[in-house]
């Protein structure tokens, strides 16, 4: 831990002193350095950072990583790079931080910034962007759509910098090979930056034309809202996770046998979700559907869950009722969607003797149909205390074993195909129970019951073909 901090802040410290270089030529006599300009830039920037540092009715105002890009690469445009650099500095410097060490992120993004808008408006300046601009003389108009060309590399160096520095520092401090480290970093980047980068030409435009930069000042209000409301959205997506954990932990305490369960439960449903190609969104309800599936054990007497020994009939029938329970508990929660079904009828069978309700075929929601897929496998393959996990391709056969009575052949098939291209890591080896004790096999034909999920020929109460819930369904 030590030696990645070090290693971070040696890095911080060079990237720093890269910046002050590049900073430096605007500051020498002579340098025919715009001040006025750069002034009104820098001052804008600052002001701009300062409200996320701010109360505003009661709280903060919700400014995100980006939101004044557009102001920083209009200073790319419209100032030499050397000067450009300096707009960002105090601004970054007063900015909000909201993870310590709050001292070495500001001067980290900083530099970082200082740095990225000189590369840029070197490169704008190299494609003959200031004179398309109309800064060759006065009264001349931007030469457009060529002003297009240098703006739109600007802007594409920009993320390229920022993506490489972001990446450097995650794998300095966090000690991360650097090709997993960048990984992603650019193609999340890119399309907004260049988006940003269109704003900022147009604020040089007016800022250069009579107008001045009065002008400009109309490009950047339209921007911060729209940062206000991804901020936001961002906001209402950290509450819903926040509700889910908090029902998951709360599940977790309750029946300790299956710690940890339903986060796998919805990471095998988005593998599945990925192979049958479902839309972004979906695979997003889907997963919240697999994490929430067993939610309604709230419900369930603690004496039951956590039972040793096989069930009575009356506490089988207990038990099965926690979907409807899980139902209730989440009807109220808006933006589950699908999910809310999945959790209903993810112990419905396609032979449709299954419950609540019986369902059968295509009667059966779809995301409950891949829950009940991903709930067995994870049972299967999770090594608990009482017995110990199957072997991930012993799982998968008793699946397809099961296709076509209790699951729908294609979640199977969709659930093999992700497997085989991405493994399972982990399931098989982690004790999921609290205590400490050693696992032990369970037999296929008797074993203490406490198993929901787990696979088959155990013997049910009530009659059905042999499955994938076993002795006790949960």
């Amino acid at each position: 831990m030590r030696a990645s901090r070090g290693a971070a802040r040696a890095y911080i410290l060079a990237v720093s002193l890269c910046a002050t270089l590049c900073v430096l030529p605007a500051l020498r006599p002579g340098a025919g350095t715009p001040w006025t300009t750069l002034g009104l830039l820098t001052g804008l920037y600052l002001v701009c950072e300062l409200p996320g540092r701010r109360p505003f009715f009661g709280s903060s105002v919700p400014v995100s990583a980006g939101s004044f890009f557009p102001l920083l690469l209009a200073a790319a445009f419209l100032l030499p790079p050397a000067a450009a650099a300096l707009v960002a500095i105090p601004g970054s410097l007063v900015g909000r931080v909201e993870k310590p060490p709050v001292a070495a992120r500001r001067v980290w993004r900083a530099a970082q910034l200082a740095l990225t808008v000189r590369v840029a408006s070197g490169v704008h300046a190299l494609l003959g962007g200031p004179a398309a601009l109309g800064g060759s003389g006065p009264g001349r108009l931007p030469e457009l759509p060529y002003a297009l060309l240098p703006a739109c590399a600007a802007a594409l160096a920009f993320s390229l910098v920022l993506s490489a520095l972001d990446g450097s520092i995650l794998a300095a401090a966090e000690h991360l090979p650097v090709r997993r480290a960048w990984s992603g970093l650019l193609p999340r980047s890119l399309g907004p930056h260049l988006v940003h980068g269109l704003a900022g030409l147009m604020m040089a435009v007016l800022w250069s034309s009579s107008y001045g930069p009065l002008a400009a000042l109309f490009v950047l209000l339209p921007m911060y809202i729209s940062g206000w409301a991804f901020a936001q959205y961002h906001r209402e997506h950290a509450a819903h996770r926040a509700t889910i954990r908090a029902l998951v932990q709360a599940v977790d305490i309750k029946d300790t046998y299956t710690r940890g369960h339903s986060e796998r439960v919805g990471r095998a449903c988005v593998l599945i979700a990925h192979e049958l190609g479902m839309a972004r969104d979906r695979v997003e309800v889907l997963r919240f559907a697999g994490i929430l599936h067993d939610v309604g054990k709230l419900g369930v007497p603690t004496r039951v869950l956590r039972k040793d020994g096989p069930l009575t009939p009356q506490e089988r029938r207990v038990i099965e009722l926690h979907p409807e329970y899980g139902h209730e508990i989440v009807r109220g929660i808006g933006f589950l969607g699908e999910a809310r079904a999945a959790i209903l009828h993810h112990h419905e069978r396609l032979d449709g003797s299954g419950y609540p309700y019986g369902l059968a075929g295509r009667e059966i929601p779809e995301f409950a149909r891949v829950v009940a897929v991903a709930d067995a496998f994870d049972a299967m393959t999770s090594t608990r205390s009482y017995r110990r996990g199957r072997p991930v391709p012993v799982a998968v056969e008793e699946l397809k074993r099961c296709a076509g009575t209790q699951f729908d052949p294609q979640m199977v098939r969709a659930l093999a195909r992700g497997l085989e291209r991405h493994g399972w890591s982990g399931a098989a080896s982690a004790v999921t129970a609290d205590d400490g004790r050693l696992p032990v096999p369970v037999s296929r034909g008797g074993g203490t019951g406490r198993d929901a999920d787990a696979v088959a020929a155990r013997g049910p109460v009530r009659p059905r073909p042999p499955d994938a819930t076993g002795g006790r369904s949960r």
